[in-house]
């Protein structure tokens, strides 16, 4: 992803609210697998993780990623934005 794409992205995040928060229990498989579901009807997900949370944002962003095939756009605080293409139902087109 360029970082062309990814300013889009930002812009893009701006005006979408948080749909899943991660709490005390960490980042559980039910979160992981929600957040995989998700991706069959959005390409960008926004992820608050509360302030009870024994994890650190930018490293629950990296393992969500990475279990969903997703990209991390950015982790602002406690505040995670994660996209993925979705090849069936594309609704963003990225710059080039």
């Amino acid at each position: 992803m360029t970082s062309r794409q990814r300013a889009y992205l930002k812009g893009l995040a701006g005006t979408i609210e948080p749909i899943f928060q991660i709490g005390k229990a960490g980042l559980t498989p039910e979160v992981t697998e929600a957040v995989s579901e998700a991706f069959n009807n959005r390409e960008l997900i926004k992820v608050s993780v509360l302030k009870n949370c024994p994890g650190i944002p930018q490293a629950i962003a990296e393992t969500v990623a990475g279990r969903t095939d997703s990209q991390v756009v950015h982790v602002i605080g406690r505040k995670i934005v994660l996209y993925k293409e979705n090849k069936d139902n594309k609704k963003i087109n990225l710059p080039l």
